[in-house]
């Protein structure tokens, strides 16, 4: 069951990367970015006021967000910084460069959480997975070559770095979310509230030191359909994500793979819609990309 929740998880994530580039094309990243956490938390906002009012019928429905001791807040609070930061990089990667190269590069995320998966969890792969994640990081390598045809240099270009980083935090952040899920014992919904709560708090203290005292900037923000619906679509991402890690059978190694399907939505429709080049070149590491996602979850 964990696997199939897996893979709706990509499906939100595939349309989530789509939007989040409409969102972002011209406009301030910042203001973005907390419009869509912003929706996110406004959408659990109900829920909590329902969970305090009527804890039993929270319950009943299965959306109880549950008190949760201070440590617990400071490990919720860790995981806002983690990705608080992430999310900064890639926005301002996704700003300046091709969505069909941010996500092969994202795609590079199973490894770091492969790795981490092996050495914090012990969590043990077989052969021809393996060869899965091996197969995933030469084509994201595949990628960075057809990116310098759009003039893009992976060893000059800042936003590479930037995308890179990013996606280093976003696998710890993956790794940490197993710790929260089946050591710290946290529900789906609780941890999705407060971090949400969380990381709205740290954008509006980036946003009040960068954005908020310059009108010009103000001026220049637009607010687009796409803004809140990358806030809905990341939730329902994150959700059903966490509900997979609950079950205690779950590798966190496989279900970062599953999640990388979302590159079908992303590379082949993604690049239909902004109409970047060498479409058909990038098809090829793609193939390889989903070759690997397939050992890894059926060998």
């Amino acid at each position: 069951m964990w696997m199939y929740l897996g893979l709706l998880a990509a499906l939100f994530l595939g349309f989530h990367n789509l939007c989040k580039k409409h969102a972002v094309q011209g406009n301030e990243v910042f203001p973005v970015l907390l419009g869509t956490i912003g929706t996110a938390f406004l959408l659990f906002l109900p829920l909590y006021g329902i969970s305090v009012v009527s804890p039993e019928m929270a319950q009943t429905q299965g959306f109880y967000i549950t008190p949760l001791p201070w440590a617990s807040h400071g490990f919720i609070f860790i995981k806002s910084m983690i990705m608080a930061a992430s999310w900064l990089l890639a926005y301002q990667a996704l700003k300046h460069l091709p969505i069909t190269l941010v996500t092969p590069i994202r795609s590079a995320g199973p490894f770091f959480t492969f790795i981490g998966a092996l050495l914090i969890y012990q969590e043990k792969p077989g052969p021809w997975q393996w060869v899965g994640f091996f197969l995933i990081l030469l084509s994201v390598i595949g990628y960075s070559r057809i990116g310098k045809k759009e003039g893009i240099h992976f060893g000059r270009n800042k936003w590479v770095f930037a995308i890179i980083g990013a996606t280093f935090l976003g696998a710890s952040s993956g790794l940490y979310d197993k710790f929260l899920v089946q050591y710290v014992d946290l529900n789906p919904q609780t941890l999705l509230f407060w971090f949400c709560f969380y990381t709205v708090l740290i954008l509006l203290l980036i946003l009040a030191a960068t954005w908020f005292p310059y009108p010009a900037k103000r001026k220049a923000f637009v607010w687009r359909w796409s803004i809140p619906a990358v806030g809905f679509l990341l939730l329902g991402a994150d959700y059903f994500y966490l509900k997979a890690l609950e079950d205690p059978e779950a590798l966190i190694m496989l279900l970062s793979a599953i999640k990388r399907s979302q590159l079908i939505i992303a590379v082949v429709v993604g690049g239909l819609i902004f109409k970047e080049k060498n479409k058909r070149k990038k098809l090829i590491p793609l193939t390889g990309i989903l070759i690997g996602v397939f050992l890894i979850l059926y060998t």
